[in-house]
Order: structure tokens, then C-alpha cells, then sequence
């Protein structure tokens, strides 16, 4: 009798151990169906793309991925929020840490040969952020004396002394936080980095009519949804990406996280997602 009852125990130890969450390394897009959770990378330190504020979250990117989830479906219980640090996402797909990431992540030629991506949902490019007092500041071109700042070990500082103004003087900061503070406090003349990014920052309230972005983007940005290289579930989160353009929350998400102010390129806005999954 004992060996049957042991017998029987641990037949149903194998049956729960084959009813595992959603990281163990399979596609993802049919988990919600089956009541498991679906893990999404997001920034946790980008206003008004991925913030995390106490047991909250908010952004453009947060409001794409829960819509995006809802069409995989999963409720809004079932997403596993994570911060999603830009040096470690392809680690973070390929181990099964996340079923997918959307935080501002650009696709590229190198990213593809480790993930595939959906999308593009949006096309960002590099902007400048001044006071909104600023005249003389009108594009890259016309930095050559100012004081510029940008994220340590970034490239959009660089870009500009190379490309548009030898003489810019550059200042490297942390985060974009504080570069923001630094312009707020007149430290610096200009913020550069995605003008979405910029456009996430000047619509907080306590840089209200205070903060502006001027010229046009000066680089392309796609932004995709990251997931493992050669998943089915890109295809599926592709067709959400459409619907999601289509019936008009791509518009509605936009202007409720960056504001009437930010007014991505139209001729790249919106994307047509796909293309991208292979």
C-alpha cells in the first residue's frame, strides 16, 4: 500500500511539473489561454514611456505592451512587470527571463542575429531638449559653444560633435534625469538623446512650459518588441501591433503619455509593423 501511495505522489508531482509558468522557454502566445502569466521587460525610469512609480507602472511602452498582452491573451493580473536594463536584454529573451521586452529598443542588424523582433510601433529619432526660452538653439547644427549633455557612454553626444558641431562642449551625466535637471537649473543649454525619450521628460509637471523640443529628428529610430529569435508568437504579437494602430489606441497612448507637444515623424508614423521576425 505505501509503495502504491508513493507511486501515485509522485505521478502528480510530474503532472504539476508539466503545468509550468511561462519562462521556460517556450513561444509565450498561447500561455494566457491556459491561465499562466506572461513576464514583460519595460524601463522603469523613462517618464511617460516605462515608469515605475510604487506598485504602479506608466507609459507609452506600458500601455503598448498591456494591449499587446490583452490580444495574446492575458489580463492585466497576469503581466509580470521587470526592469528592463538596455546592456542585458538580448541575455534576458535568450535565457527565458522575460516572453518579451518593449523598452524603447531599437531594431538593429545585430540585435536580429539574438532576438527577433515585432514591430516597429513607433520610429523615434535623436531631438534636442532646451528651455523653453531658448531661441538660438534650433537644431544639431547650431550647438557649436554650447554646453550639451547626454548619458555617459552614449552615442547622440558624439553624433553631434561629429557629425554637426566640433565645438559643442559636452557634459556626461548618469541618466537622463539628471540631465534634464541640469538644463531645468540653466547648467547646461541642450538634452539630446530619442526625442521620445525628451518628449517623456518636458511633459512631467514640473517641467511644464518649461522645457521644449526644437528642429526636427536628425536619426531613425525603430523601436520593436523584443522576443525570442525565431518564436511564433512575433507574428501574433505583429497582428496585435496593427489592430492596435488601427482602431486608434496607438494615437490615443501616444498623446496620453508624451502630450499634444510631441509629434513623432509622419512620414515614418505609424509604422507598419513587421518584416522583422526572421
Amino acid at each position: 500500500m505505501r509503495l502504491t501511495i508513493v507511486a501515485g505522489l509522485a505521478a502528480a508531482s510530474l503532472a504539476l511539473a508539466g503545468c509550468g509558468g511561462g519562462n521556460d522557454g517556450g513561444d509565450g502566445a498561447d500561455s494566457g489561454e491556459n491561465g499562466e502569466g506572461i513576464t514583460v521587460g519595460i524601463k522603469f525610469d523613462q517618464p511617460g514611456l516605462g515608469l515605475k512609480e510604487g506598485a504602479e507602472y506608466h507609459g507609452f511602452d506600458v500601455d503598448v505592451a498591456r494591449y499587446v498582452a490583452e490580444k495574446l491573451g492575458y489580463s492585466e493580473d497576469q503581466i509580470t512587470w521587470v526592469e528592463s536594463v538596455s546592456a542585458q536584454r538580448e541575455n534576458m529573451i535568450e535565457n527565458g527571463q522575460v516572453d518579451m521586452i518593449v523598452a524603447t529598443y531599437s531594431i538593429t542588424d545585430s540585435r536580429k542575429e539574438r532576438v527577433s523582433f515585432a514591430g516597429p510601433y513607433l520610429v523615434a529619432g535623436q531631438g534636442l531638449l532646451v528651455q523653453d526660452a531658448t531661441a538660438d538653439i534650433t537644431g544639431p547644427e547650431t550647438l557649436d559653444g554650447k554646453k550639451l549633455c547626454s548619458v555617459a557612454g552614449s552615442t547622440p553626444a558624439e553624433r553631434i560633435k561629429e557629425e554637426y558641431a566640433a565645438g559643442v562642449q559636452l557634459q556626461e551625466a548618469q541618466g537622463y534625469s539628471e540631465c534634464v535637471e541640469l538644463l531645468a537649473s540653466g547648467t547646461v543649454d541642450a538634452v539630446t538623446t530619442d526625442d521620445s525619450i525628451l518628449a517623456g521628460f518636458a511633459a512631467q509637471e514640473q517641467y511644464a512650459g518649461k522645457l521644449k523640443l526644437v528642429g526636427e529628428p536628425f536619426s531613425e529610430e525603430n523601436y520593436g518588441i523584443g522576443v525570442k529569435k525565431d518564436s511564433e508568437m512575433c507574428e501574433k504579437v505583429n497582428e496585435a501591433l496593427t489592430s492596435m494602430i488601427e482602431d486608434g489606441s496607438w494615437e490615443t497612448f501616444l498623446k496620453d503619455s508624451l502630450g499634444e507637444a510631441y509629434t513623432p515623424n509622419p512620414d515614418q508614423n505609424p509604422p507598419t509593423p513587421g518584416g522583422n521576425c526572421s
